[in-house]
């Protein structure tokens, strides 16, 4: 009786009914897992920033004397936790202006380490004309760092991802390019006339301003949050904007103290351990105090937000290629108690043309507002190689090979050509402070 069609119809009814509603409790269960996990692996996020701040703080208070390495490691780890609360606290701004001017905000928030330690550099220029070699150096090695480094680990973890080999950037973008473009044209101008100066200020600055202006322009749009920005997102609107002062605050208080004994604790460490100064704040300082930005990039990437995540690190090279090179100058000058230009040594020109010469490659790449995973590989290659290499000569060849790179892009690919005279077309609009139609 029980093998009839009918029991069997039953049996299975009622088997199929007990596996959904099994899967249904184990649903239940693992998304209230979820949303427990949610908030406790943000509260961990945040907990572990801040104690690295925190640990900076307790110590510069306390007046302890710190031997080298700790001298440079305990003020790195204090701008690296800050370099995280800066950007979360950026994210979180989103929620109030608009994504063009909050990615522009974000940017410059992300790079304030590097910012911090290069004008102590070029403060301590004016009283110690040695301190130029470090200042230009921090400059030069930040801003290839992120197109050399950054820009290819974005689209590769892109690549990981989705599988996808190309990212594809808004035409709202053309105001962050325009503006690199700009300030990249115009850099060529300093290793020919050997120095940096506030009348060089007041083009980079102001190339900046303008900028900032186009993009607060924009329109409002709703951000994507996660993680510790995505916690304090959904608390009240009066707490959250407490919560992202705060962040602020304590990341900036970190900055200001660290500043200075991370940069001489680099310095020591070098000449301790027989490390070429020059090598130290031109590479790893660079890389302590945006690798925090890189990581926001990546996070970006990983939720299969390449625009965002392109878009913040193109932001950045315009921050330090506009703002921070801009503000070196004023730095010294008012260090100097009178306006004074930073004079380049035959090594700082060099390192100032290599970089210009890069970021013209990386301008003419984008022209066309995507960037592959080949592109990506082949600026990945040429800044990685060029690390091994300290002849004056071997140097000047990658800037040449930038530059035949650039011009063979323009005139063997049709939609760089079209990508780069739209640029300059939209430069022209950009400096008029007209809206490109």
């Amino acid at each position: 009786m029980l093998s009839t069609p009918f029991f069997r119809h039953f049996n299975t009814n009622g088997l199929v009914h007990s596996i959904r509603e099994h899967l249904l409790i184990y649903m239940f269960v693992m998304g209230k897992r979820r949303q427990r996990e949610g908030p406790l692996k943000a509260i961990l996020w945040i907990a572990g920033a801040m104690a690295l701040d925190l640990q900076w703080v307790s110590v510069h208070a306390a007046g302890v004397r710190l031997e080298s390495p700790w001298d440079a490691l305990l003020p790195g780890l204090g701008v690296f936790g800050a370099a995280f609360l800066l950007s979360w606290g950026a994210e979180l701004a989103q929620l109030e202006i608009p994504q063009a001017l909050a990615l522009s905000f974000l940017a410059l928030i992300a790079v304030l380490p590097e910012y911090a330690v290069d004008i102590y550099f070029a403060w301590t220029a004016g009283k110690d004309p040695a301190y130029v070699h470090f200042a230009l150096a921090n400059m030069t090695g930040s801003n290839r760092l992120l197109i050399g480094l950054g820009w290819p680990v974005v689209i590769l973890a892109y690549w990981w991802k989705t599988r996808k080999t190309r990212i594809v950037l808004e035409p709202s973008h053309s105001i962050e390019i325009s503006a690199l473009l700009l300030a990249t044209i115009y850099s060529l101008v300093l290793p020919l006339k050997g120095s940096l100066s506030p009348v060089d200020s007041l083009f980079f600055i102001g190339i900046y301003a303008v900028y900032v202006l186009r993009a607060s322009q924009a329109h409002v749009k709703e951000p994507e949050l996660e993680g510790p920005t995505e916690f304090i997102g959904s608390w009240p609107v009066t707490w959250r904007r407490l919560a992202t002062i705060l962040l602020f605050c304590v990341a900036g208080y970190t900055i200001y103290i660290a500043a200075e004994p991370f940069a001489e604790g680099l310095l020591t460490t070098g000449r301790n351990f027989g490390i070429e100064e020059f090598i130290l704040v031109q590479w790893l300082a660079p890389l302590a105090s945006e690798s925090p930005e890189f990581i926001v990039a990546v996070i970006f990437a990983l939720r299969a937000l390449p625009g965002l995540s392109f878009g913040t690190l193109v932001s950045s090279k315009v921050n330090q290629w506009t703002l921070l090179v801009g503000m070196l100058p004023l730095a010294f000058s008012f260090s100097l108690g009178g306006l004074g230009a930073m004079h380049l040594d035959p090594r700082q020109t060099e390192e100032v043309f290599l970089t210009s010469a890069q970021s013209l490659f990386a301008v003419a790449v984008i022209a066309n507002f995507r960037f592959s995973l080949k592109e990506a590989l082949i600026l990945l290659v040429l800044f990685s190689t060029q690390l091994f290499f300290f002849s004056s000569v071997v140097r000047y060849a990658y800037a040449v090979a930038y530059f035949a790179l650039a011009l063979g892009i323009i005139v063997f690919s049709p939609g760089q050509r079209g990508g780069l005279r739209s640029l300059l077309q939209g430069m022209m609009y950009f400096l008029l402070m007209r809206k490109q139609k």
